[in-house]
């Protein structure tokens, strides 16, 4: 017989809910960081001209292998620059937000939590880096 006496279910209890809600929302935040740092490693390394001195490598190899017009090299130019323009302002924003995002779990986290959360980030930085 299942009376008024049974304990109520832990799920009814607000605070765990919440608890386990937060847990959820940590990870999930911390795995979209962690994929946003390994994705800029892989996206950086798949557009060839991003840097400055790339960029004027590319120029003059468009020009010698492509037997470019100086009215084509002169348009090719405009157009690198316009991508380097871009690239380094998307750069800037995915900067800041990553920033945002650290930021956001470090309140979260407590000092332990916060020295092995930055310590994983440092290690996914030596990563990236190799």
């Amino acid at each position: 017989m299942t009376g008024s006496s049974a304990s109520p279910s832990p799920w009814r209890n607000p605070k765990i809910v919440l608890l386990l809600l937060s847990v959820f929302v940590c990870g999930a935040v911390a795995g979209v960081v962690g994929m946003r740092i390994s994705q800029r490693t892989v996206s950086a390394k798949q557009i060839p001209y991003y840097k400055e001195s790339e960029r004027e490598i590319s120029l003059q190899r468009f020009k010698k292998e492509l037997d470019l017009t100086s009215e084509q090299a002169a348009e090719i130019e405009v157009i690198l620059d316009d991508f380097m323009m871009y690239y380094q302002t998307l750069q800037a924003q995915m900067d800041e937000v990553r920033s945002h995002g650290k930021d956001r779990i470090e309140t979260i986290l407590d000092e332990r939590q916060r020295a092995k959360f930055n310590k994983m980030l440092s290690e996914l930085q030596t990563k990236r880096i190799r």
